[in-house]
């Protein structure tokens, strides 16, 4: 575990750009939406013939994945090589750390090989935020995940799921449902959610799986399924985090479907309109019932799609503030 200081004074510039994308939490409603805007533009032209441009032609970009991840590290790797950079993957946990070296090493080692971007997943909250803090001028780092913390991708690729289907967030009641408890997306989603203007945010859950003061976050609180769904404009299942489970906070996955898995009965309650989501990789008939999750209300594919967009997105926004803050002192 790593300290977490204000990560507004390491993730943007001093003209307010975003330099590192650590998380989602206390970022302007204008910098998302310059994410949003700028993601719509990469699913148009990932849509092509040619899907590559020239934004990072020349840089170095290094995947240092310390928990594995084949997803989030593909879509990572394919976002960069379609902006044109050089692309490096490291599987972290099976080499340099688990041989001794500390964090501040396996940084060093990788800076003497003059990379511009790292982009990190760890399973230790404030891991991104410590290597930000750390890392030598002008080198952007991403965060792709680190503990119960956060994971802003996921959150701003599914704020431009729900933009490009339902457009303005104001009138939007948004259900997630799930292990809240343990999901560092969900915590991403709902500082998102609540920056971008969203009606209502809920989270649905048994009470094993939800943390203390959560309303604290601006959300409300549901135990029972149907009433947390009333209603509901979008709904975001949550995958069971059961390898961060400490105890047994469940009875059984069975049991849980029964009260909280997502059936076509069950979204009944939610508005006729309301589409569904999930970050993968999905537990059928554990979180979601195969009919919903394939069925014409699911966007878990367009979530996808548009995972790519956001990372080429933020990792060309944040290239961008890094040199931008170079030249101000250069200047200076």
């Amino acid at each position: 575990m790593f300290d977490i200081k204000d990560p507004n004074s390491i993730q943007l510039n001093s003209a307010g750009q975003l330099k590192h994308f650590i998380t989602t939490e206390g970022l302007s409603r204008e910098l998302l939406t310059e994410i949003l805007e700028t993601a719509d533009s990469f699913v148009d032209m990932n849509a092509q013939q040619v899907k590559k441009v020239p934004l990072l032609r020349g840089k170095t970009v290094v995947n240092l994945f310390f928990e594995s991840s084949t997803r989030t590290l593909s879509t990572f790797e394919l976002a960069a090589k379609r902006l044109s950079a050089d692309v490096l993957n490291l599987n972290i946990s099976t080499s340099s750390t688990s041989k001794g070296e500390t964090l501040k090493d396996t940084l060093q080692t990788l800076e003497a090989m003059h990379s511009d971007m790292f982009v990190v997943r760890h399973s230790d909250s404030g891991a991104a935020h410590f290597i930000a803090e750390h890392v030598t001028p002008n080198v952007a780092v991403i965060n792709a995940g680190d503990g119960r913390h956060a994971h802003p991708t996921q959150a701003m690729l599914d704020m431009l799921t729900i933009r490009r289907h339902k457009g303005d967030f104001s009138p939007l009641i948004v259900a997630i449902v799930g292990d809240i408890l343990h999901s560092r997306v969900a915590r991403s989603q709902i500082h998102a959610l609540r920056i971008l203007g969203a009606a209502e945010i809920r989270v649905i859950a048994p009470t094993t799986l939800l943390p203390r003061n959560i309303e604290a976050l601006g959300v409300k609180v549901f135990t029972h399924m149907q009433t947390g769904l009333k209603d509901a404009d979008v709904v975001i299942m949550l995958r069971l985090q059961k390898e961060r489970m400490q105890s047994a906070l469940l009875p059984s996955e069975s049991e849980f479907y029964k009260l909280f898995g997502l059936t076509n009965e069950k979204l009944q309650h939610a508005k006729p309109d309301a589409v569904v989501m999930h970050p993968g990789p999905i537990n059928r008939g554990v979180e979601i019932e195969s009919a919903v999750a394939d069925g014409p209300q699911s966007l878990i594919l367009d979530q996808v799609t548009n995972g790519i967009a956001v990372r080429m997105a933020v990792m060309s926004m944040s290239m961008s503030g890094q040199m931008a803050e170079k030249n101000m002192k250069a200047e200076a």
